[in-house]
């Protein structure tokens, strides 16, 4: 292929890459159905992802009776949250809501918190609900409907139970600290995130 050929093929190529596809705000479309859509949706949103996370490192620091309280008090308020977010989807998103839930369990896990098995479990709830009721209003705009709830909520399981009870198996004191790094990187993200809502403002 000449010089010239070899441009035009590249230009060609980077052209069909600039084509818009479709655009899915929010939610994350496999084409798999609704079940993995919400699978993927949780695994691919740091928004609730990192929030879910940190509540489980936290539960983990806390021992394995504040790790098994959270493991079914987590996922429990959020699928109530959703329930309640499909039913009445008035509010989609909250950048202030999720912010504070970056900051504040990022926080607490980057201090080692001592908090008690309760305390974590109160916080699982607020979490999940607060999580699961924007979760709800995104499927019910999405159409996704509780299926893709259900998926979302199945994928928070599986990260509760591996990240929770990797921290709880943690006795290496670099171990513990590697956690509470973690912690400060989540706080730092949640400050990026308070910075770009902001600069809108």
């Amino acid at each position: 292929m000449t010089g010239w050929g070899f441009r035009r093929a590249l230009a060609v190529a980077g052209a069909g890459l600039l084509l818009p596809a479709t655009a899915h705000a929010h939610l994350v479309n496999t084409g798999l159905g609704p079940l993995y859509d919400g699978v993927s949706h949780f695994a691919l949103t740091p928004e609730d992802f990192l929030p879910a996370l940190a509540l489980a490192l936290l539960a983990g620091q806390r021992g394995s009776r504040a790790g098994r309280l959270a493991l079914f008090t987590l996922p429990g308020a959020w699928l109530a949250g959703g329930v309640g977010g499909l039913a009445f989807p008035t509010i989609n998103s909250a950048t202030a809501l999720t912010t504070i839930s970056f900051l504040m369990l990022g926080g607490l896990v980057a201090a080692e918190a001592r908090l008690r098995p309760s305390w974590v479990a109160g916080l699982a709830i607020v979490v999940g609900l607060v999580h699961g009721y924007l979760n709800g209003a995104a499927m019910s705009q999405a159409k996704l409907g509780a299926l893709g709830l259900v998926g979302i909520v199945t994928a928070l399981f599986v990260a509760v139970v591996l990240a929770a009870a990797m921290v709880v198996a943690i006795r290496a004191p670099w171990g513990r600290i590697a956690v509470r790094v973690a912690g400060s990187w989540i706080v730092a993200i949640g400050l990026l995130l308070l910075g770009w809502s902001l600069r809108g403002a």
